[in-house]
């Protein structure tokens, strides 16, 4: 291994300083110039203390598992090696590679790659040296049309191999030296697999390298080779089909007991179809008996194997007990990357598993949740809500149940220590949260009757020609939350009203009363045989970033994602949907000012409700404005107690009781030059504290309360507290949030409390739904054009037919 002084300088390995020196060994070789590297770049690859270590055995189940992966054989398909003239190396994507390879090398993994490319480089070069054997005269006397007709006679396979292997591994030479990595060149044919004694020699060699930290480049002998032998791939156990590379990378990765092979080919990965064909899907993992859902297509443009070939040799290999990722090589976007993305466990490509989950895939769900969503909005109105309503009657039927589940929960987190205080408190349900979640329910109910198909407007187009603009649903939601459990009925209850397809991702956190809370919402669904409509997914949890771009992967199935969870958690998805719209906000930064002309009694209970009722909720206050004519007033007095400078204290009644809860509070800049001791003060004025912490501020007057909240806040909820009329009514129009509230606690916005029933969440977008999302944030509309043989030709100048434009009254109908 290398110290860690050698790898403390990187350069830049991808850049122009690489490439320039690449393309001068490539230009020598073809002048038959031994190719010299005159400087020697150092790097600074991250370096692993700890050596990998993994007994092989059976391939990895999951793709999560791939970071374990010690011995890798990266196979690099003619396609990915060649340019797209298929003369020459395409050097900008094999230097990436390099780099990626030498990056997994020096973090202590064991790296071999399986390369074409050699008769792609010899036929360069071959050709270079013909055009430059032709009689200058002779061209001159073929006159310059003819010399622009110059054939390159068709060169020969074996030969091109010959004149371009040398310039190949001096290419990878020069590469791998500038991360101070060593390769070595071994050409291998038929005899050496099946010959015992070249096979043992050909294993001792691979892995005294390997224990040298040497990657060896590996690669068929095609100079020598004889023609390939017809349906010959990995027939038996010392047998290797020579015509292509992927059988020679599965023969190499089983004898050498790899623990992973990636293929790198032209194409994404494995399609259930030809790829460009139309509905071709791409599959995400791959099981040992599937080859009859898959149609193979041709063979790549260039090199001798195809995806037939590949799927044979990648199930040889996984029966091997080698795991096998066959992705893309080729794609600007991804190929810089595509390796450590494989080896990080990301969804890169199509991977082999030997273990079938028992469910369906997320894939799989979401296209039942379309299915089903579909079925459930042509339910009559009636039908939708008598689901809601059975729902909220199992709620309560099945309390004891239900918390009996949530208790499994509570005590794992309590356990394992990992949840934070807000999202703990979250996770918990109660027979009182029952009970309203039951109520909501049934509101929920009431409102569904007049929602899918209402017609919203009627117009007269012309005579005969009347156009109806009607409410349906939306399509399929991903609605993702953490921590808490009475967001699933609550979201399923609102996705039924408004006919919408539903995919739920829970946290494991709760799995246990997600489960149940599931169960119950499937039989209510089965009443009306739509059980398909709403899906949630155990499979699959939401723990990582990359978890989170693998949902959002799903553009062709996913209508809307709302998030429900932290603010980081929304801050990934809104960046990671590039394809998918989101509703929600990534922030709860919510505000209470405090006016010069604000009651005493009314600030002392909106900002302890705002602030102490719930304060790991999204709509509990973060930030106290106070007018700087109420420092030093009884009024301030009754908020804070400034005996201890670091805290202050509310009192929170409850019944014939008092309770003293401290509140810690950071003083913004302002506040803090009014105090000789301040308490700490703020790192930042945006900051979301989910608990019982607090931003204290003064401003001069109520402009600059509204110009703090629009340059600091989330756009989520503001609070003015103030007896001047006038005063409110100026917050109330000029703060630009989807809450807006006068003498009240921000606590009020929430769907239950406005009457919704429930929300699948506060959005703070300015397009489609704002503020807590009901029945009607999840409809949009479509256009009913009902007329009787009308063409748009008959009301042009010379046309019979005028238009009219008519508003017409609108019915009290529902259209199913």
């Amino acid at each position: 291994m290398l110290s860690r002084a050698a790898l403390s300088c990187r350069g830049s390995i991808h850049g122009r300083c690489l490439l320039s020196r690449v393309r001068t060994t490539v230009s020598s070789h073809m002048k038959c110039v031994p190719a010299s590297i005159s400087a020697r770049q150092w790097s600074n690859i991250p370096f692993m203390t700890m050596p990998l270590i993994r007994s092989h055995g059976k391939p990895f189940v999951h793709r999560s598992e791939l970071k374990h992966a010690k011995r890798i054989v990266v196979k690099l398909g003619s396609a990915v090696v060649t340019r797209g003239d298929e003369c020459g190396l395409a050097l900008d994507r094999l230097a990436s590679i390099v780099e990626q390879v030498s990056v997994l090398q020096n973090q202590g993994r064991e790296m071999m790659i399986v390369t074409s490319g050699a008769v792609a480089f010899g036929k360069q070069r071959l050709r270079h040296e013909i055009l430059l054997s032709q009689s200058v005269r002779q061209a001159l006397h073929s006159g310059q049309n003819q010399l622009k007709d110059m054939q390159v006679p068709v060169l020969e396979a074996r030969a091109c191999a010959a004149a371009g292997q040398s310039g190949l591994m001096a290419l990878y030479e020069a590469m791998f030296t500038q991360y101070s990595i060593c390769a070595a060149q071994i050409l291998v044919t038929n005899l050496d697999f099946h010959d015992e004694q070249k096979r043992r020699n050909l294993n001792g060699t691979l892995h005294e390298l390997l224990r040298m930290n040497i990657v060896p480049i590996i690669n068929t002998n095609d100079a020598v080779v004889p023609p390939p032998e017809p349906n010959s791939d990995l027939q038996g156990v010392n047998v290797i089909s020579i015509k292509d590379n992927d059988s020679l990378a599965a023969r190499l990765a089983v004898e050498m007991k790899a623990d992973l092979i990636i293929v790198l080919s032209d194409v994404e990965g494995l399609f259930d179809s030809p790829p460009g064909s139309d509905d071709a899907k791409l599959i995400d993992i791959f099981y040992p008996g599937d080859q009859q859902s898959v149609t193979f297509g041709t063979k790549s443009r260039v090199g001798m194997g195809g995806m037939e070939a590949k799927v044979k040799a990648a199930l040889w290999a996984l029966q091997g007990g080698t795991s096998v990722v066959i992705a893309n090589g080729t794609h600007p976007k991804i190929s810089g990357h595509v390796i450590s993305d494989i080896v990080e466990g990301k969804k890169v490509g199509t991977f082999f598993s030997e273990v079938k989950p028992a469910g369906p895939t997320v894939e799989q769900q979401a296209e039942m949740a379309r299915t089903g969503g579909r079925n459930l909005a042509t339910l009559k109105p009636e039908q939708r809500a008598e689901i809601i309503y059975h729902l909220a009657d199992l709620l309560t039927d099945h309390r004891d149940e239900i918390l009996a589940a949530n208790r499994k929960d509570m005590e794992t987190a309590e356990e394992k220590g990992r949840l934070a205080p807000p999202l703990l408190k979250r996770l918990s349900l109660s027979a009182a949260k029952l009970n309203s979640l039951a109520i909501g329910l049934r509101q929920i109910a009431v409102s569904s009757q007049d929602s899918v198909g209402h017609v919203i407007r009627r117009t007269r187009v012309a005579k005969e020609l009347e156009l109806e603009q009607v409410t349906v649903p939306i399509g399929v939601l991903l609605v993702i939350f953490e921590s808490r459990p009475d967001c699933l009925p609550q979201v399923s209850a609102l996705a039924i009203a408004s006919g919408n397809g539903l995919l739920l991702k829970g946290g494991k956190e709760a799995s246990n009363s997600n489960q149940t809370l599931y169960r119950l919402t499937q039989e209510a669904l089965s009443i009306h045989g739509v059980k398909d409509a709403i899906q949630l997914s155990i499979a699959f949890q939401v723990n990582t970033r990359e978890d989170v771009e693998d949902l959002c992967r799903l553009n062709k199935l996913i209508d809307l994602i709302i998030p429900r969870g932290s603010s980081q958690l929304v801050r990934d998805i809104q960046k990671a949907a590039k394809g998918i719209p989101v509703m929600g906000h990534s922030e709860g930064i919510c505000h209470v000012y405090v006016d010069n002309e604000a009651s005493v009694e009314k600030v002392t209970r909106i900002v302890r409700d705002s602030k102490c009722e719930y304060p790991a909720a999204c709509n509990a206050m973060e930030t106290l404005l106070i007018h700087r004519d109420v420092l030093r007033t009884p009024l301030f007095d009754q908020i804070i107690d400034m005996t201890d400078p670091l805290s202050f204290y509310i009192i929170l009644e409850l019944k014939t009781d008092y309770y003293y809860v401290q509140v810690k509070i950071h003083a913004g800049p302002k506040f803090a030059s009014y105090l000789t001791f301040s308490p700490s003060e703020v790192k930042s004025l945006r900051t979301e504290y989910g608990d019982l912490e607090c931003c204290i501020e003064v401003v001069d007057s109520v402009e600059d309360a509204i110009a703090h909240i629009h340059k600091y806040g989330s756009s989520h909820t503001d609070v003015i507290v103030t007896e001047n009329e006038a005063t409110a009514e100026y917050f109330l129009q000029h703060v630009d949030s989807a809450c807006v509230f006068w003498n009240s606690s921000t606590r009020f916005s929430d769907g239950y409390r406005f009457g919704l029933g429930a929300e699948v969440g506060i959005s703070t977008a300015r397009i489609h739904a704002r503020g807590p999302v009901g029945i009607e944030g999840l409809l949009t509309t479509k256009w009913l054009l009902r007329g009787e043989n009308h063409v748009v030709s008959d009301f042009s100048e010379q046309g019979s037919m005028k238009y009219l434009h008519e508003n017409l009254p609108i019915p009290h109908r529902i259209i199913s």
